[in-house]
């Protein structure tokens, strides 16, 4: 009954036995196999365009990786100021870069407030040999706060981008999540949008260690090999990566997978709202819930075996994070709701 993260959870079945399958005989290493050729023209398939794809196992790698194309060591990369590149990856996005800065936006439900992007613009003026230079945005699709950008949102952000000469690039650890909530197809959230680069995250929704460094922008990519070989991530065995892809692309799993996962969240979402108490910090669109509830109600789910983070502190606050995934049971959604609606009773 664990729904501290997403990535608390194991793999899907049919990503498991595509590694089993993956394991017989020979085939050549670095990325030369059939295999990996495979899921690099299945993402372009999916993508509908023209993509260089590089392969990698964590989304850390690929987020600092990308960057580290988009931004010279004295640029600036825009960010939201609670995203993962500036809380989770411990300097990575500035080390790969050779340093560059990360500047913090204007926060609206954890997302980048377009509005905002007016502090980017003014942030920067003209070449001066004083201040970093703009470089890039990145974006989270979903956010760390469970929204999602809407797709006119991520156009008007990348059309201010690139009048200040940026790019774009979304870090997509949830990324399908954020599809199946947007109900659009992945082009149209992505470069259709105007993004240069998308880290499309395997890991967190059935892999198990899997992710995919996309490049829409080919101009881009001149680089990101050899960068990713410095980097430690061009694996001898790059096979038993691509055979996680490519079971987590086939027959739509990766949507299937997601889909689940944010019905659960709904579900989760639905029966907590009515609980007197309690109180919703973001909108939920994804497969992450904020929630704020009386001290109680969090000491019974803790007394129950319920497992999750209080999120304003760790040990006294009343706000948690819940976290829904592809193997979400149902009946632990149902009683995670039965116990909070038992321990919110008056006596």
């Amino acid at each position: 009954m664990n729904f501290c993260s997403d990535n608390a959870t194991g793999a899907s079945p049919e990503v498991i036995e595509s590694l089993v399958q993956a394991n017989q005989g020979h085939t050549m290493p670095y990325g030369a196999d059939l295999l990996t050729q495979r899921v690099e023209q299945k993402i372009a398939e999916i993508f509908e365009t023209d993509v260089t794809v590089f392969l990698v196992a964590t989304g850390t790698a690929a987020n600092s990786l990308a960057l580290s194309a988009m931004t010279p060591p004295w640029g600036g990369i825009f960010c939201h100021p609670k995203s993962h590149i500036e809380v989770d990856e411990c300097g990575a996005p500035e080390f790969f870069t050779g340093g560059a800065k990360l500047i913090h936006l204007n926060d609206l439900d954890g997302k980048i407030d377009v509005n905002g992007m007016q502090d980017a613009e003014h942030f920067m003026t003209g070449k001066s040999v004083h201040q970093v230079q703009p470089a890039a945005i990145s974006i989270t699709q979903a956010t760390e706060a469970g929204t999602v950008y809407p797709l006119d949102a991520v156009r008007e952000i990348a059309e201010r981008s690139r009048a200040m000469d940026m790019g774009v690039h979304m870090d997509g650890a949830r990324f399908a999540n954020a599809l199946v909530s947007l109900g659009c197809t992945p082009a149209e959230a992505t470069w259709k949008s105007g993004v240069d680069i998308l880290s499309f995250g395997g890991s967190k929704n059935g892999c198990l260690a899997a992710e995919a460094i996309v490049v829409f922008n080919n101009g881009l990519a001149d680089t990101l090999e050899f960068r990713r070989k410095r980097a430690g991530h061009l694996f001898s065995k790059m096979r038993f990566i691509s055979a996680q892809f490519d079971a987590y692309l086939t027959d739509d799993l990766w949507l299937k997978n997601a889909g689940h996962a944010n019905v659960m969240a709904q579900t989760l979402a639905h029966g907590l709202k009515d609980i007197s108490g309690a109180s919703f910090q973001f909108p939920v669109e994804a497969n992450e819930i904020f929630v704020e509830l009386p001290e109680p109600v969090i000491q019974g789910l803790t007394a129950a075996g319920f497992q999750f983070y209080r999120w304003d502190e760790p040990t006294t606050g009343r706000i948690i994070r819940l976290v829904t995934a592809f193997n979400t049971d149902p009946d632990h959604v149902s009683a995670f709701i039965d116990c909070a609606r038992k321990h919110a009773e008056p006596g």
